[in-house]
């Protein structure tokens, strides 16, 4: 079957995805910056696209000393170094059928930077469709970007509001493997077996992996009506309903986030990025197995 078209999908919100062609096409368009995003530091050096810069979700979003994201301030420095001023279209790709490029979208919308897209199907598609990579690192020009504080009230939540968010019985999704929600593992499959002291999944929640949003050959999103189906069929949500999202360090709900909001078009999904390496090894909190 041939792949439809983003504007085929049925999305609530098509532009918030360009597709692999779009970016071709605008590759030297001075009103978009590209952004490669991944969780393994050594895929940007090894080839990217070209004209992306790079932004690296350990060293440019997260303060180095709390955990947490960086404040207005630095997010402004990041910006203004990398090109991007505030007309900028940022669009976002990478690695791991862009995990780390919906987290990077995701602490920009923390900021109000609304003119962001994800490119569809992310480093997986570009490559498999022959295109051409560069280890040539640009050298933007730096501009002005205005300081903004960040705004967690709107998608983030925090262990406080997700405890209230579970004794009022509102809905969760756990995005994480299979293995990670039953407490059979503490991490993904493939990875080091670490990060929390309980196994598990909050009280609550609905397992749906991120991974089944998307079509596992080329990383692209599937149709809005394939995505009701899993997350509305299967998981029982309504596109009214107060949702939180979480995974184990809130890269994977991020994805699961941008499906929810700009795909779907739900109103109101906050991700808790403090997740299971937080919930995990809270003392007294409630877990299910």
């Amino acid at each position: 079957m041939p792949e439809l078209s983003i504007d085929r999908r049925g999305y609530s919100d098509p532009e918030a995805l360009v597709s692999t062609e779009w970016v071709a096409q605008h590759l030297d368009d001075p009103s978009i910056r590209l952004v490669e995003s991944n969780e393994d530091p050594l895929v940007y050096p090894s080839g990217h696209v070209p004209g992306a810069v790079e932004i690296d979700w350990t060293r440019d979003l997260n303060d180095q000393v709390v955990r947490d994201y960086v404040g207005g301030e630095a997010f402004a420095g990041l910006c203004g170094r990398l090109g991007i001023g505030p007309e900028t279209t940022v669009v976002f790709y990478g690695d791991k059928n862009n995990w780390w490029a919906a987290y990077a979208f995701w602490v920009f919308q923390l900021f109000g930077h609304t003119r962001a897209r994800l490119m569809d199907g992310g480093r997986l598609k570009w490559q498999k469709e022959g295109r051409s990579l560069t280890r040539e690192v640009p050298s933007p020009e730096p501009v002005a970007y205005p300081q903004a504080d960040r705004d967690d009230r709107r998608i983030r939540a925090f262990r406080r509001e997700v405890l209230e968010h579970v004794r009022g019985e509102g809905p969760l999704i756990d995005v994480r493997s299979p293995e990670e929600y039953s407490g059979e593992r503490l991490h993904m499959p493939d990875y080091p077996n670490e990060g929390a002291l309980r196994g598990g999944h909050i009280p609550g929640a609905a397992s749906v992996p991120w991974a089944k949003a998307v079509d596992p050959e080329l990383g692209t999103f599937k149709s809005a009506d394939a995505l009701r189906a899993i997350y509305e069929g299967e998981a029982g949500l309504t596109p009214d309903d107060d949702v939180v999202v979480y995974c184990r360090i809130g890269e994977r709900s991020s994805h699961t986030w941008f499906v929810l909001t700009h795909l779907l078009g739900y109103g109101k999904v906050r991700n808790y990025d403090g997740s299971w390496t937080e919930w995990g090894n809270l003392v007294g909190v409630p877990v299910e197995k």
